[in-house]
């Protein structure tokens, strides 16, 4: 049981790897679910109660960073509300066309939301942009809660080598 476990928990962070790039994936909480795992495999000996309220807490300021970058992108450059309905869109429709469609999905959107509600080409590519600034600042927020929860398990792994 015990290495079904250990399997699980590193599928689990590697799928939550992959998962903070790829927004369809709820990665921060596919790795918080791994390091469990790995926790519970053991005994809660070598990643303790406390090492997993950290990686708890890493994992859900990640997640509400991305939500709020991407928000306070489009927000900074003064997007309507039709503008972040667009970006959210986008974002749902570009997750089917790979890698472009993820980045430029909640740009057209922002553009295109921005557009139709206020019928002005400089500000709907100014949203665009400054919401593709915040799903970038989100992307990159989400990849160093990513390596702090990897590190961290690495760091307790081989502390206990040691032990």
């Amino acid at each position: 049981m015990t290495a079904i476990l250990i399997t699980l928990g590193l599928i689990a962070l590697l799928v939550g790897l992959l998962g903070t790039i790829y927004p369809a994936i709820p990665g921060l909480g596919l790795m918080f679910a791994g390091a469990w795992l790995l926790a519970h495999a053991d005994g809660y000996q070598i990643i303790g109660t406390n090492t997993l309220i950290f990686l708890g807490i890493v994992a859900a300021l990640g997640m509400a960073t991305d939500y709020v970058a991407g928000m306070l992108g489009a927000k900074f450059t003064g997007a309507s509300k039709t503008a972040i309905w667009g970006a959210l869109i986008g974002g749902i429709v570009g997750a089917f066309f790979s890698l472009p469609g993820l980045l430029l999905g909640p740009l057209i959107g922002a553009g295109v939301g921005e557009f139709w509600a206020r019928k002005d080409l400089w500000s709907a590519g100014k949203v665009s942009l400054g919401t593709f600034a915040g799903f970038i600042v989100g992307v990159i927020a989400k990849v160093g809660c990513a390596l702090t929860i990897v590190f961290t398990l690495a760091v307790m792994g081989i502390i206990s080598l040691f032990q």
